[in-house]
């Protein structure tokens, strides 16, 4: 059995415990002080897992030769060969059952699940509660470096996921084919307040849901019956296949995403540039309010 959108620390345990083909991500991350990600997986992550930065492993933010290509903004992605060879590099195979986690509300750690998923990797997981859920079941912990894997050869496959580009938004605005979906918090959509960027607002049209709203109290994704009803309300008649996703960067958009395959609501794209790109072409529109 692979696991596709959730895990749970039972079934982490499991597979642990049975020795199958698993690799393990801590992507546990601070926008706002890049060090306390690596600080915290020093401190303590669930035994063996690997460290995924945000900066430096899931995004080719500095790297003038692909910002652009395939997405702007301030987490622009890598091409699809450098990320495969990236995990090349730190021994994971195609074969493998890939787990990621965080301890922001699966924040961060989705830009590694979708990025596997857009390299044809079917078998990736976030691990449903977090290091958190881990924690509290007395999972083992470690603390330092883990031992080096041996490097292997990571194939890339056709994409299982949809990826939209900031023309390709522009040009289908406003069609009964396109609805954006922006995922940031509410006072930053209605462009009241704009901490990172040049420019406050959202994208014309666009919906607007907090990634966070897909956790309950307990820090768990809701059921999938109750992200089914919540995502339907919000989207009415409009088709899951034709909504496209966005955030600031490219990354709390994700759970959205994630949050809807979940529910059975399946072919969700995400605009990996989101508004730091949007904003910041002089021909991309800004509505607020």
């Amino acid at each position: 059995m692979s696991f596709t959108t959730l895990i749970s620390v039972a079934e982490l345990q499991a597979l642990q415990q049975r020795g199958a083909p698993l690799v393990v991500f801590d992507c546990s991350c601070d926008l706002m002080k890049p060090e306390i990600g690596p600080a915290q997986y020093a401190e303590s992550h669930i035994a063996g897992a690997l460290y995924a930065h945000l900066d430096n492993n899931l995004s080719a933010k500095g790297d003038p030769a692909v910002t652009g290509a395939l997405s702007g903004g301030r987490h622009p992605l890598p091409s699809r060969g450098k990320f495969a060879a990236w995990l090349s590099s730190i021994g994971v195979h195609n074969t493998d059952q890939v787990v990621v986690y965080d301890r922001q509300g699966a924040n961060y750690c989705g830009r590694l699940w979708w990025m596997l998923k857009w390299l044809g990797h079917a078998h990736v997981a976030v691990l449903d509660g977090g290091f958190q859920a881990w924690q509290a079941a007395g999972g083992a912990v470690h603390r330092g470096d883990e031992p080096a894997r041996a490097p292997t050869t990571f194939a890339v496959a056709d994409p299982l996921v949809a990826l939209r580009s900031s023309d390709q938004v522009l040009a289908h605005l406003g069609q009964p084919t396109q609805h954006v979906l922006d995922a940031r918090g509410a006072p930053r959509f209605r462009g009241e307040v704009e901490p990172i960027d040049p420019v406050a607002g959202h994208i014309p049209g666009a919906l607007n849901r907090v990634f966070s709203s897909n956790l309950g109290a307990d820090g768990f994704f809701k059921p999938a019956e109750v992200l089914r009803t919540e995502f339907e309300a919000l989207l009415g008649s409009r088709q899951p296949g034709h909504v496209v996703h966005h955030c600031g960067s490219g990354v709390s958009a994700v759970p959205n995403i994630l949050a809807m395959e979940i529910a059975g609501l399946h072919g969700s794209a995400l605009f990996a540039g989101s508004w730091s790109e949007w904003c910041n072409r002089p021909d991309c529109p800004v509505a607020q309010g």
